[in-house]
């Protein structure tokens, strides 16, 4: 007599945990259930042996996701038992659909039983299975809603239907796939803005995280980095000309860019620093290998996430791959500071240089010129006024007022006299600064 074991499962009788075990052999390697055998191996039989059979051949057809029955045969014993030989399934991981693709309606063998399957074992079998394409994978989310993708495709003009959920990649088999999970209101990723006071971004201002599906990052990131993007004055002479700190469809590219192309493998989230000087884009995820930065810059380019590029492509929100990071150096092409690239194993960043820090504008000025224009910050337009309107102020005034540290305050205060917009009046703890 044979025990239960490993590969070996008796049954009485047809009951509901039979799903578990067709389910738990599937995903593991395979093995035998006899039905009208009890558990100590005594002969118990089968009183409907066909009513039986239709039971079971129906509810392991209905009950179990992925289609298993291609790896299961039945074999009748004497008109008695009911045999059921299961092999080891090719796309893991199997589950009961009523449970979805989670613990409890995942199973594996453990030695004589069927156990829940850990999140960790259920993720590995679906890498083995479906490969280390991210966006391709299935997704252990499967209670998912559009509503934010809706939205944007139909601002932008396209359908979004289940047809064009296969057509997209967002769907394979009727499951939905990582893809999906980006799209989908209830993406786990993040994107992460902080601004800061100081150049070496250690001083928070103000900071945010935006979550939801990509779509809903996007437009809510590009919405607050605007708030951030501050108009400088030029003035010369009586002519005064409005500048932003950065182009717009700089950030915008940019943050596509993070958006797009990041390794979505890594948990973490997408980290955008601002301060007066600078806008930094840092993404999970090196350079695909075989490609340098020089590369990226000229054009070439090799998309990680392919499915979600041509999502976004669709949608025109990027016209096509590896134009992105062209376009932002084009629009600093005649401007004295420059975007730059940095890549790591595991994190790419782009820097999108201040083009209104004083002493960057590129402005070609004849050597006859009197006087190079000056550029106003945002934090000098603040002084400024302060000063237009009670007259005065002391460094304490201006530390206060800007919510900066000394160091930052003289250099500031040093920046404007020598621009010819303030006076410094007095020395030590008595000095006083005024307008022009």
């Amino acid at each position: 007599m044979q025990y239960e074991s490993e590969r070996i499962e008796y049954k009485s009788q047809m009951i509901e945990d039979l799903y578990r075990e067709v389910i738990a052999f599937a995903n593991s390697d395979g093995g035998v259930i006899y039905i009208g055998i009890d558990n100590q191996g005594n002969l118990t039989g089968i009183d409907n042996v066909d009513e039986t059979y239709t039971r079971i051949t129906n509810g392991i057809r209905d009950a179990i996701a992925p289609d298993v029955t291609m790896f299961v045969r039945y074999v009748l014993q004497d008109n008695k038992v009911i045999q059921i030989e299961v092999g080891e399934g090719s796309y893991k991981p199997y589950y009961l659909k009523s449970k979805g693709m989670k613990p409890t309606g995942v199973y594996v063998r453990q030695g004589a039983s069927s156990v829940q399957a850990s999140p960790d074992q259920i993720r590995k079998m679906i890498k083995e299975s479906d490969g280390d394409n991210f966006e391709a994978s299935r997704c252990l989310e499967q209670d998912l809603t559009f509503t934010a993708a809706e939205t944007a495709f139909q601002r932008y003009g396209v359908e979004f239907s289940v047809e064009k959920y296969r057509a997209l990649g967002i769907t394979q088999n009727d499951i939905y796939t990582n893809l999906a999970l980006l799209l989908s209101d209830q993406c786990l990723h993040t994107t992460k803005i902080a601004v800061f006071n100081d150049e070496f971004c250690t001083e928070f201002r103000d900071s945010k995280e935006f979550g939801g599906s990509v779509f809903k990052q996007f437009e809510d990131s590009v919405n607050y980095l605007a708030l951030c993007n501050k108009t400088a004055s030029t003035i010369k002479g009586v002519i005064r000309t409005d500048k932003k700190d950065y182009p717009e469809e700089a950030i915008r590219e940019a943050l596509l860019n993070a958006l797009v192309h990041r390794d979505y493998g890594f948990s973490g989230s997408i980290i955008i620093n601002v301060n007066d000087s600078k806008m930094e884009f840092i993404s999970l995820g090196g350079l695909l290998p075989g490609l340098s930065t020089e590369d990226i810059r000229i054009g070439v380019s090799q998309p990680r996430n392919k499915k979600l590029a041509e999502v976004f492509h669709r949608l025109r929100l990027i016209e096509s791959y590896g134009t992105g990071i062209r376009r932002i150096f084009k629009l600093y092409e005649n401007c004295s500071v420059q975007p730059s690239i940095e890549v790591t194993t595991n994190a790419f960043k782009i820097v999108l240089p201040n083009m209104n820090v004083v002493g960057t504008t590129t402005e070609s000025t004849p050597e006859t010129a009197e006087r190079t224009p000056v550029v106003i910050t945002p934090q000098m337009k603040t002084v400024m006024d302060y000063l237009a309107e009670y007259g005065e102020m002391t460094d304490e005034d201006l530390q206060e007022l800007l919510n900066i540290k000394k160091t930052r305050a003289y250099l500031l205060a040093r920046q404007m006299h020598e621009n010819d917009l303030i006076d410094i009046i007095g020395r030590g703890a008595g000095k006083k600064y005024r307008l022009k």
